[in-house]
């Protein structure tokens, strides 16, 4: 509908897309070479992170499972269980400031 009222293509961002996490990061001031994305699905979630240049862990909690990875021509930065292995996959910085 949108088409033919103005003769234009929509451009569609949906859930998640790389403009979503671009314009997060310019909201918190954060820049992608520290952020990441975490997510169980390699078809939005991790292809969304890699495409916004985010480092991308699947979690093997979802829909993906081992084999699912192979179908696709990228890979996540990491592959994990769950989110709860996040702890010990990646121990606090020594040089991180405290929070009070």
């Amino acid at each position: 509908m949108i088409t033919k009222a103005t003769g234009k293509d929509p451009y569609v961002v949906g859930k998640p897309n790389p403009m979503m996490f671009r314009s997060a990061l310019n909201r918190i001031g954060a820049h992608s070479e520290n952020t990441g994305m975490i997510g169980d699905r390699m078809d939005t979630d991790i292809v969304a992170g890699i495409e916004a240049g985010l480092h991308t862990v699947l979690v093997l909690t979802g829909i993906s499972d081992p084999a699912e990875i192979e179908r696709f021509p990228f890979r996540p930065s990491e592959v994990l269980g769950s989110v709860a292995e996040l702890v010990s996959a990646h121990p606090a910085e020594s040089d991180l400031p405290e929070v009070l």
